[in-house]
């Protein structure tokens, strides 16, 4: 029998690909069963054990805080059967335990443990800062503790009732602003021209290619920018820990002589700037909740319930009237996108699908975006716009930054309301077209050719700008341009020379998007939902529904219990 080294290797691999398709369908359907004993296991055990008096909540806080998860159930379940924890905090999820915990009776009190914590935009800190000033306001003290605490972690502590630090710890709060690096004669050297072609005075991100610095006028709206943040930042740290005004800056301006005087000692400055309220390691602030609190002599430690378990008993109602949510979060593309990026064709789905959603009264666009595609963002306003004209109220509530499309897909709506640190407006078009011509020259590189027409080469980096292709980018590049302005509200449209250069400003009470037309009042994302649910007279116990991407099918089988996936897997 003649030996076949083919055939046999076919039949090698075949088996490989069965056993490897078996294996990857039982794990599948191991964690499919898993997901079921925990579905049986919840719905027998007959919910919860009702909380008991006095019970403090505790905000592990673990990761960046996000306006939505990225990645999907699959990722989170496998992260998390790895021994992983899912490193994203939803701000919807915190400011909604917040709000529960306002409310509770049984809850006493609030710790907040910021040492995981490792970000978000300062928008997004104002809503869980407002939300913590709401908690104690009902007559709830929040204690906040940290190793450490950088300037985001510090600017939510100083919300709280009092605020701690490990003896060996250190509040680095270090302003805004940055350097960027500029390539124009490293380029020269190379030979690479850079072709920028740009409508809009402000539109600097493309001035590290083309400049060995930044323009006066990139200069200027950086300094308006940062000044802008940073006068914010020390009026609501000022403001929360009852300092003087200016108090902050003198702090850091005076710190290597006050680092001097104390011996090196951090936490002994934060203590003497009143940054903080004392000086305790993580074990004598559980001593003192248990103090003030209940012992729990199960846990060994004061009466408490974690940020995952509230979480997960106050699920958001699934049926009745709502004001619905859709999320623009991160860079805008043209088609599909998921958590993490703005899809044009499937975020203008979503909004189609609210608009025919007949329990669905009103929209929220919650817009956290820096731009991307022109025609992306182009699809998701007029999707608002036929919102609008089938009768529900749009109102867009925007995050850390609605930059460029970002602000362009939230014209179309009823009322825009924005923190008063979102970076809003748009302030020009651009684009680069680099060529290599010089460098092909010197390595003997030569481009030849035909073509039908003058277009089929037209841009050819190995040769130099087509002077006829330049000009067509600059008419499309005009021509966007023109329709943001024309298609913007009333005073967009009157003064477009100075929308192009919106940026926030320094005063604390407006700015001046604002003042310029960009957006109708400042407020909060909860100001957002109450606006939209009031133009749909909902009144003021009204239901709020995140209407979001096609879920996959175990996501949707758990919905038909009301059970979130980020309730399910999030471990914490």
């Amino acid at each position: 029998m003649s030996f076949k080294p083919m055939s046999t290797l076919r039949r090698g691999f075949g088996a490989f690909w069965r056993g490897l398709d078996a294996t990857r369908r039982f794990v599948l359907n191991a964690l499919f069963l898993l997901v079921l004993v925990i579905l049986i296991v919840a719905l027998s055990s007959g919910g919860p054990k009702p909380l008991g008096a006095k019970t403090a909540l505790v905000l592990e806080l673990r990761g960046d805080l996000v306006e939505e998860h990225s990645g999907d159930l699959r990722d989170a379940l496998l992260s998390n059967v790895g021994g992983e924890v899912r490193r994203t905090v939803e701000l919807r999820d915190l400011l909604n335990v917040l709000e529960a915990a306002r409310k509770d009776e049984n809850i006493g009190s609030v710790v907040l443990l910021l040492d995981e914590l490792d970000g978000g935009g300062m928008a997004m800190l104002h809503e869980v800062g407002a939300a913590i000033d709401r908690v104690k306001a009902a007559g709830k003290p929040v204690v906040a503790w940290g190793g450490s605490f950088d300037q985001k972690r510090y600017l939510l502590a100083s919300h709280a009732t009092e605020v701690y630090m490990h003896p060996m710890g250190m509040i680095l709060i270090e302003g805004f602003g940055h350097h960027r690096n500029y390539y124009r004669d490293a380029l020269d050297k190379l030979g690479v021209t850079v072709n920028l072609i740009k409508v809009g005075t402000y539109k600097s991100a493309a001035e590290p290619f083309i400049a060995n610095g930044p323009s006066q006028a990139a200069s200027e709206a950086d300094a308006y920018l940062y000044g802008a943040l940073w006068q914010n930042y020390t009026g609501t740290v000022e403001k929360n820990r009852k300092m003087a005004a200016g108090a902050l800056a003198r702090g850091i301006d005076q710190l290597p002589q006050l680092m001097d005087a104390s011996g090196g000692n951090a936490a002994k400055v934060a203590l003497d700037l009143k940054l903080i309220d004392g000086i305790k390691t993580r074990d004598e602030v559980r001593s003192m909740m248990v103090k003030r609190g209940v012992y729990d002599e199960a846990a060994k430690s004061f009466r408490q319930v974690s940020y995952g378990d509230y979480l997960a008993r106050h699920p958001q109602p699934a049926f009745g009237d709502a004001v619905g949510v859709i999320v623009a979060a991160g860079e805008i593309t043209d088609g599909q996108g998921g958590p993490g990026t703005v899809g044009g064709r499937s975020t203008a789905n979503q909004i189609r699908q609210a608009r025919e959603d007949d329990s669905i009264k009103a929209v929220v666009l919650r817009v956290d975006s820096p731009g991307g595609s022109a025609y992306g963002s182009e699809l998701i306003r007029r999707e608002l716009e036929l919102t609008r004209a089938a009768g529900k109220p749009v109102v867009v509530s925007m995050g850390n930054v609605a930059a460029s499309g970002g602000y362009w897909m939230s014209m179309a709506s009823d009322e825009v309301i924005a923190d008063p640190a979102t970076i809003t407006g748009s302030i020009g078009v651009f684009a680069l077209l680099p060529t290599a011509d010089k460098v092909a020259d010197k390595l003997g590189v030569h481009t030849a050719g035909v073509t039908t027409t003058w277009l089929g080469d037209a841009y050819n980096p190995l040769r130099p700008l087509n002077p006829r292709f330049g000009q067509l980018v600059q008419s499309s590049i005009n021509n966007v341009y023109r329709e943001f302005t024309t298609r913007g509200r009333r005073r967009a449209q009157d003064h477009p020379g100075e929308n192009r250069r919106s940026r926030p400003g320094p005063r604390l009470d407006r700015r001046p998007g604002q003042e310029r037309g960009l957006v109708d009042r400042l407020g909060s994302y909860d100001d957002a939902l109450r606006s939209a649910a009031k133009r749909a007279k909902l009144g003021d116990d009204f239901r709020v529904t995140y209407v979001e991407r096609p879920g996959t099918a175990l996501e949707r089988f758990l919905s038909m219990f009301g059970v979130s996936a980020a309730q399910v897997f999030t471990i914490r």
